[in-house]
């Protein structure tokens, strides 16, 4: 086990982090950490709560230290963070989280706040300030609920002070988070001051960011094993994969973290390596998911230790994804999309596939559809990803092949009385436009997806994939 070999007593908090979930405490504190211990200790973090009194009682309990565990196929490597110096949970103290904001070491703040809590509107790309918090923070700005109230009431602050801002760094695992954080405190601000939301626009910086790190809830089992096998009575440790990238535009407004020398990409231009994670791996998982769970299988692991469903995300990425996309510096194609296999394989990192099954009506036009459309332009396969988008329709039929029910979940409960109704007929719901788009009445999609629903109605998925493929390598 790995214990921290700085004097903790000698961080000084640089960073306030709002969210301080499993995701980030086996992400940006691990590297933070890394940084640390090689002597960086001017960077350290303040912990913030809006939701979870828990996770600061037993992080107080434990000295702010808690225990990453990485689980290869091989066995565990543990690891105790101890970069957080101190954990501040808001509705008990907003006064004390505006004091770290606004403290003139404050010169960044990470979010890890999920996707829904910028609460942009999916369809018109809107800030939706409806929120009875929302409405509360404008009209008490001094005792803000809400992450944005916080933000805006701390830069104002420091405005007025005439100190500079902070940076403003979204570590959430979705695209343009940057662009989706400027937008939600702009927008906020704007509804308060626009000479505020003017000034925030301009001087405060809101780096896109990309991360990527499998990291399942820790369950009550998962604390035994680890406390019987380190010796640690952690109560809250995280289990996460060894596996771990994270790549952040390199535009900062009041200094930065030299994380370069810890692995993390300091880059120009964050979307083609948002472009490779999205059309590679979470198309990937989407196509597993369906297919998979159809096919009876219920976790990732399950599901790749299939030589035929294997067999199936090898040429899905390496035929039909691979070559759409860019090549990317420092990243290799070849190894990343290896790895992928590698990751999605290991047994001990399990993911459930009715979870990476959740909100298709928005992964399926995100993460699939775009490379169907190069792939038709540039007249290449993409029969597997019809496969795929197949898979789709007959889950949302509610029901498996033994009758068993689905977990259907997402944002566009309306589409599934489409697809029940349309039955084994693809056009209904090929012709939902806030979906497909134009591509789905273009008859080299239509018909693909068509011939493939018909072959999971007749068949299953797994015989369905060997015929794709088989014709794949007939072609």
């Amino acid at each position: 086990m790995s214990v921290p070999t700085y004097d903790r007593s000698a961080l000084r908090p640089a960073i306030v982090h709002i969210g301080v979930g499993g995701f980030h405490r086996a992400h940006q504190a691990v590297y933070l950490e890394e940084l640390a211990r090689r002597g960086a200790t001017d960077w350290g973090v303040i912990g913030v709560g809006l939701h979870s009194r828990a996770i600061g009682e037993v992080l107080a309990d434990q000295d702010r230290l808690w225990t990453v565990v990485e689980r290869a196929a091989e066995g565990d490597r543990a690891t105790v963070v101890g970069v957080l110096t101190d954990y501040l949970y808001a509705p008990d103290g907003p006064e004390k989280v505006l004091a770290a904001l606004t403290a003139e070491e404050t010169r960044v703040v990470t979010l890890t706040i999920t996707s829904t809590g910028y609460r942009i509107d999916a369809n018109t790309g809107e800030f939706d300030a409806d929120d009875p918090e929302i409405a509360r923070d404008l009209e008490e700005p001094g005792r803000p609920h809400t992450v944005f109230g916080f933000l805006v009431e701390a830069l104002h602050r420091r405005r007025e002070a005439g100190l500079p801002p902070f940076t403003v760094l979204s570590c959430d695992n979705m695209q343009s988070n940057g662009t989706a954080a400027r937008g939600a405190v702009v927008s906020f601000a704007r509804l308060r001051d626009a000479a505020l939301a003017e000034w925030i626009d301009d001087n405060v910086a809101f780096p896109e960011s990309m991360v990527d790190r499998i990291t399942p809830s820790t369950s009550p089992d998962d604390r035994d094993a680890i406390a019987a096998a380190i010796g640690v009575d952690d109560r809250w440790p995280v289990v996460t994969e060894p596996f771990s990238q994270w790549v952040i535009q390199d535009t900062f407004c009041n200094g930065r973290p030299p994380l370069e020398a810890v692995g993390v990409q300091f880059v120009d231009d964050v979307s083609p390596y948002e472009l490779v994670k999205t059309r590679l791996l979470n198309a990937g998982h989407s196509a597993l998911a369906y297919l998979g769970y159809l096919a009876g299988y219920r976790t990732t692991d399950e599901v790749m230790a299939d030589p035929v469903f294997r067999t199936y995300m090898t040429r899905l990425m390496a035929d039909e994804i691979a070559p759409h996309l860019p090549q990317v510096p420092g990243v290799d194609l070849a190894e990343y999309q290896a790895t992928l296999l590698d990751r999605l394989a290991n047994p001990r990192m399990a993911d459930q596939l009715a979870r990476l099954g959740r909100r298709g009506s928005s992964k399926i036009p995100n993460y699939i559809l775009p490379t169907v459309r190069s792939a038709i332009e540039q007249d290449r396969p993409h029969q597997l990803l019809c496969l795929a988008v197949a898979g789709w329709l007959r889950f949302l039929r509610g029901a498996d092949y033994a009758g068993e029910e689905v977990p259907i979940e997402g944002p566009r409960p309306d589409l599934v009385p489409i697809a029940q109704e349309g039955g084994g007929d693809a056009t209904p719901m090929l012709s939902e436009h806030s979906v497909f788009d134009h591509i789905g009445t273009d008859p080299r999609f239509a018909e693909c997806v068509q011939r493939a629903l018909t072959g999971l109605d007749r068949t299953g998925p797994r015989e369905m994939i060997e015929e794709f493929l088989a014709a794949g390598a007939r072609a």
